[in-house]
């Protein structure tokens, strides 16, 4: 299995900028797909962004497509989600995710989770 560990979450203005790390180990950290998913207050979880084991390919919601740049380093077994112009409407726990499989797609299943790290995002 794999554990991960986000980090980097905290509270910004409008137009600001944050990013977020996210900490794996356990089994090879080239061998899954990983992404980021973010749950506001009252709402479902839903997708921001998944990169497949190479970190060539990267699929984003488009509600941050343009503003949102996930990375990762093997070397390092981190994965890094930059977050520029950031809205009000960002505010929300953010969780990474990781899946067994190598590919930069949203869909499921995804096999781990880390706990979530809260970006808040005042107006």
């Amino acid at each position: 299995q794999v554990q991960l560990a986000e980090s980097g979450g905290g509270l910004v203005q409008a137009g600001d900028s944050l990013r977020l790390s996210c900490a794996a180990s356990g089994r090879t950290f080239s061998s899954y797909g990983l992404g980021w998913f973010r749950q506001a207050p009252g709402k479902e979880r839903e997708f921001v962004v998944c990169i497949n084991w190479r970190g060539d390919s990267t699929y984003y919601a488009d509600s941050v497509k343009g503003r949102f740049t996930l990375s990762r380093d093997n070397a390092k077994n981190t994965v890094y989600l930059q977050m520029n112009r950031l809205k009000p409407e960002d505010t929300a726990v953010y969780y990474c995710a990781a899946k067994n499989s190598p590919l930069a797609t949203p869909r499921g299943p995804w096999d781990y989770w880390g706990q979530g790290t809260q970006v808040t995002v005042s107006s």
